[in-house]
């Protein structure tokens, strides 16, 4: 969403997190790049950008600011180069860093979509999240991100559901995690709802203790966010108290 700001100068721009509700890994492309089958959805939860054009700088704030970089390598620098655009840029960080939730993928898409900039593949190159970020929604998501087709729902299916979501402290790298999915016997390579699940456990086997917890607290299982660190519900699940360390947030899908 775009509005203006408290003056005529400034651009307030919501840039929303992104949940991978399932993910396929179908193929390894020529240069190495892992082609998926993915369905995404947009979360209440955002960053919020106060973009000033034509003026310059990356300021940050927000909870999750700190590990931010204000420099060459923020995504919304790297947006702006790719646009041909100039703008000075106060992000604010709601959504947790490191968790597999698209946070600096969907602030550069929501500087892309300011500028008009539409073309997917191009933005690819920057993340592979940043073209489902740059369209929203709820979208099959395929190719290594650039192939997003919005999917039509009606109904109950259309009606936003309640999602907790559920960030360890954690790293986990994910080309790191696509090298052991490669490493993993064929029979293993398949999860019930995310393939990289298995791999992401291998690669930070902490995660487990983590998914333990929850269920403990819940009843329920949870799923890996993407690559991870996330784990999510969905549902409402007041947990907080229970998870100690972990940054637990209630949101709604869009």
């Amino acid at each position: 969403m775009t509005s203006e700001g408290d003056t005529a100068e400034t651009i307030v721009l919501d840039a929303h997190a992104k949940l991978t509700l399932s993910l396929r890994v179908v193929g390894v492309r020529h240069d190495g790049f892992h082609l998926i089958d993915a369905e995404m959805i947009s979360l209440d939860l955002c960053d919020t950008l106060h973009l000033r054009p034509n003026e310059s700088g990356i300021t940050v704030g927000g909870p999750f600011a700190e590990g931010v970089p204000t420099t060459a390598d923020n995504l919304v620098v790297r947006a702006l180069q790719l646009a041909g655009r100039r703008a000075a840029v106060h992000i604010e960080k709601r959504i947790p860093n490191g968790g597999g939730l698209g946070g600096g993928s969907s602030d550069a898409a929501a500087v892309l979509r300011w500028a008009g900039f539409t073309d997917l593949v191009a933005a690819s190159r920057l993340g592979a999240d940043i073209p489902y970020c740059m369209v929203g929604g709820r979208a099959r998501v395929r190719g290594i991100g650039e192939i997003v087709e919005p999917i039509n729902v009606s109904g109950a299916d259309v009606q936003p559901f309640a999602v907790t979501l559920v960030t360890p402290p954690l790293h986990v790298p994910t080309p790191a995690v696509y090298r052991a999915w490669d490493d993993l016997p064929p029979s293993d390579r398949r999860g019930e709802v995310n393939d990289l699940q298995a791999a992401a456990l291998l690669v930070e086997p902490r995660l487990a203790s983590w998914r333990d917890r929850i269920r403990e607290a819940t009843g329920v299982a949870p799923t890996l966010a993407g690559s991870g660190a996330t784990w999510f519900l969905r549902g409402a699940f007041p947990i907080a108290d229970a998870l100690t360390g972990a940054v637990v947030v209630i949101t709604q899908s869009r």
